[in-house]
């Protein structure tokens, strides 16, 4: 079989000691191309690096919704608080380079030619707990406006977006709706139904969670996906598959998530690893001969 994970992040300190190992492994599984959705100026760096010495590895480049402390703190002291300045200024300021010599650094990697996305961005609401209502609302309006900024800058560099949305899923649609040339994948989708009115232009992103035995919600959506629209993803080192759960994930269990996902729609494996990596290819452009 040749499969995809979509949504991995190798680019996290915990494959530091055994990548080599890892990717071994994986190759062996039968999946052949994964992405890393580095969404943090402290990891875009190693993201870009991993792409571009090892074959078929590619990334995206963005700020998860969880980074928007990042836009706050450079607007404070940049009366230019644009997307492009302010990652600039954070991959300064994590290479401990002065503030004088950056050199566009953020638009430097959207032109590297393995950076074949926009994200992880979008949305999440889920750390409220300790915030008053005045805090809530000021977050959530700077998470949009970073969405925003990120869902344009997709549209004009035409790059497909890799969107995060938990505890989010209203204010998410509304604002993908409001943007009708925007098109990627809905990462780690959470069942809820009103972001399958997003079918015609988004994939939707299948990982561990659907191994799980309380996954209930996630199984009974799964058959109203379009098959054209499923992308297999793991979000390594998170959300390991069953029976792994609770361990490192790695990208070699792709293959437990797709005997998985093909089990709840009725079909061969075979077939769901030809259709969901046929879609993996056509969304993000991929070449199995890219270097």
């Amino acid at each position: 079989m040749h499969l995809i994970d979509t949504h991995c992040h190798l680019d996290d300190e915990r494959y530091l000691a055994d990548l080599d190992e890892v990717l071994s492994r994986t190759r062996a599984c039968g999946v052949e191309e994964i992405i890393i959705p580095a969404a943090s100026p402290s990891t875009l760096k190693r993201a870009h690096e991993i792409a571009n010495t090892h074959k078929n590895i590619y990334f995206a480049c963005g700020l998860h919704p969880c980074e928007v402390n990042i836009l706050d703190s450079n607007a404070s002291e940049n009366a230019d608080s644009s997307l492009d300045s302010s990652l600039d200024s954070s991959l300064d300021s994590s290479a401990q380079k002065p503030r004088e010599s950056k050199a566009s650094d953020y638009r430097a990697f959207l032109d590297s030619g393995k950076c074949v996305a926009i994200g992880e961005c979008g949305l999440d609401y889920y750390y409220f707990d300790n915030m008053s209502e005045e805090e809530i609302a000021a977050t959530k309006a700077r998470q949009k406006a970073l969405f925003i900024e990120q869902i344009e800058l997709s549209i004009a560099r035409n790059l497909p977006l890799i969107v995060h949305i938990r505890d989010a899923s209203n204010d998410a649609f509304e604002i993908l709706s409001s943007f009708p040339q925007a098109r990627g994948v809905l990462h780690c989708y959470n069942a809820d139904r009103i972001l399958l009115n997003l079918s015609e232009r988004f994939c939707y992103g299948i990982g561990g969670v659907a191994t799980f035995k309380n996954a209930r919600r996630l199984i009974e959506a799964l058959p109203l996906i379009p098959m054209e629209r499923i992308v297999l993803e793991t979000d390594a080192p998170y959300l390991a598959p069953h029976p792994h759960r609770g361990a490192r994930n790695s990208p070699e269990y792709i293959p437990l998530i797709a005997a998985r996902v093909a089990e709840v729609l009725g079909i061969d494996t075979e077939k769901l690893a030809r259709i969901s990596t046929n879609n993996a290819l056509s969304l993000f452009n991929l070449s199995k001969n890219a270097v």
